[in-house]
């Protein structure tokens, strides 16, 4: 019995044992006994994950890959979540205990899972997955490029973010047109804002849809005061601010009177 890749599901299924077992050795199992992995598939990664020390759920929404498991991993049937981990609520899954997140993850939600992680940052001490590796260098990315931007200073305000390895397109079936990168978010000890976080995301979200412009200009929509607009940060364009720059930024605007913009 084998499961048919479904392209409308992203669906890419890691045929090397290697790659699969280096994937589980990501996590470092400190801080939660407890791990989540989303879109197991035919459970190439599965097996490896049930090898540790941990308590191992999986949630799938193909249906054909649930029976799969079923069948084929009879001590993981009571650990098997039929359901779109996007649209469930995570704090049930192991009843408010911390938990990590691994998987290979289908290229269409990788992002949708990294922002319900940040949402959920509280649970999640840890994420250890494969993405689209231009998506997983963004992820990573540090300030000063073309490729650091929203994705980048909204997950490591959060989190530690290492870039682990690359995985060629040939390791799959079938294999994508591109490469993949596997990273791993390790969650700051300290991980709460010393300002508002929706105006935090929202500051840098308004930085960067203009990015090519200078911050006086791509945040004219705050209506900042003069003296505030003459600062030297607002000459500087959004790829240049480290995520501390970017906390210090929102501070000044919401000391300049903004709160509501």
């Amino acid at each position: 019995m084998t499961v048919r890749a479904k392209k409308y599901l992203g669906q890419h299924f890691l045929n090397d044992e290697t790659i699969a077992s280096n994937i589980a050795d990501t996590l470092t199992l400190k801080g939660y006994k407890n791990v989540l992995e989303i879109g197991p598939g035919m459970g190439v990664l599965t097996k490896y994950l049930l090898k540790k020390d941990i308590t191992t759920k999986v949630i799938e929404i193909d249906k054909e890959s649930i029976e799969y498991l079923q069948v084929h991993y009879l001590n993981l049937s009571k650990g098997i979540i039929n359901d779109d981990f996007l649209k469930i609520d995570i704090q049930n899954v192991f009843k408010g205990e911390q938990f990590a997140i691994i998987g290979n993850f289908p290229y269409n939600i990788s992002t949708q899972i990294v922002f319900k992680t940040i949402e959920n940052r509280h649970l999640i001490p840890e994420l250890c997955g494969m993405f689209q590796k231009e998506v997983a260098q963004r992820i990573a990315e540090k300030p000063g490029t073309k490729t650091y931007g929203i994705l980048s200073v909204l997950t490591q305000v959060f989190y530690e973010v290492e870039y682990m390895f690359t995985v060629p397109p040939f390791v799959f079936n079938p294999p994508p047109k591109v490469d993949s990168g596997v990273i791993r978010l390790i969650r700051k000890k300290d991980y709460s804002l010393p300002v508002d976080v929706a105006f935090f995301f929202k500051v840098v979200k308004t930085g960067f849809n203009q990015r090519r412009k200078t911050l006086r200009n791509s945040l004219k929509s705050f209506q900042l005061s003069d003296k505030l607009r003459e600062d030297v940060i607002f000459a500087q364009r959004p790829e240049q601010l480290s995520v501390h720059q970017f906390i210090e930024l929102t501070k000044s605007i919401l000391n300049d009177g903004n709160r509501d913009q």
